[in-house]
C-alpha cells in the first residue's frame, strides 16, 4: 500500500499537486494512524492484554489439571474404600456363616445331650417303677401268704396259746419278708 501510494505521489508531482490527489492524503492519514498507535503504545497494551489473557489461560489451564489430578485421587481413594468395604462385608458374611455353623454344630450337640439325659431320665423312671410294681408285687404277696398262713394256722390251732403263736409267727413273717 505505501508502494502504491509512493507511486501515486510520484505520478502527481508529474502532472500537478500531490496535496490534491486522495491516495496522498489516504497514504497520510495511513502513517499518522499508525504513528498513533505506536505513540499510544496500543501495540504494547494489546500484547499485555493478551499476555494477561494467556496467563490468566494457563492458570485456568493449571487448575483444572491440578482439580483433574484431585479428582482422580478422590475416585482412587473412594475405589480403594470401596474394594475395602467390599472385603469387610465378605469377612462379616464369612465370620457369620463360620458362626452359624458352629452355632448349628453346638445346637445339635445340646440336643444329643439333652435327648440322651432325657433317654437316662426315662429309663431311670421306668427302672423305678419296674422296682416299684415288684415290691408291690411282693409286698401284696407277703400280705396274701401272710393272711393264708394266718388262715391255715388258726384252723389247725385253736385256743388261746394257738391263737398268741400265730399272732407272734404273722407279724414276725412280715418283718423278715420286707
Amino acid at each position: 500500500m505505501f508502494i502504491s501510494a509512493a507511486y501515486a505521489a510520484t505520478e502527481e508531482a508529474a502532472h500537478g499537486s500531490m496535496f490534491t490527489d486522495p491516495a496522498f492524503w489516504v497514504a497520510v492519514a495511513f502513517i499518522l494512524f499508525f504513528a498513533l498507535i505506536v505513540y499510544l503504545k496500543v501495540p504494547g497494551k494489546l500484547l499485555s492484554q493478551l499476555d494477561a489473557r494467556a496467563d490468566r489461560i494457563r492458570n485456568e489451564l493449571e487448575e483444572a489439571k491440578r482439580l483433574r489430578e484431585e479428582a482422580q485421587a478422590l475416585y482412587a481413594e473412594y475405589q480403594r474404600k470401596a474394594e475395602e468395604a467390599q472385603q469387610e462385608a465378605e469377612n462379616i458374611v464369612a465370620h457369620a456363616k463360620e458362626e452359624s455353623a458352629r452355632l448349628a454344630e453346638k445346637m445339635r450337640a445340646d440336643l444329643e445331650a439333652s435327648l440322651e439325659r432325657r433317654k437316662a431320665q426315662a429309663e431311670q423312671k421306668i427302672a423305678q417303677a419296674e422296682q416299684q410294681a415288684i415290691d408291690e408285687v411282693r409286698n401284696r404277696a407277703v400280705d396274701i401268704a401272710s393272711a393264708a398262713a394266718a388262715s391255715i394256722l388258726r384252723e389247725e390251732m385253736k385256743g388261746d396259746a394257738g391263737q398268741a403263736l400265730i399272732d407272734n409267727a404273722i407279724s414276725g413273717i412280715g418283718k423278715h419278708l420286707h
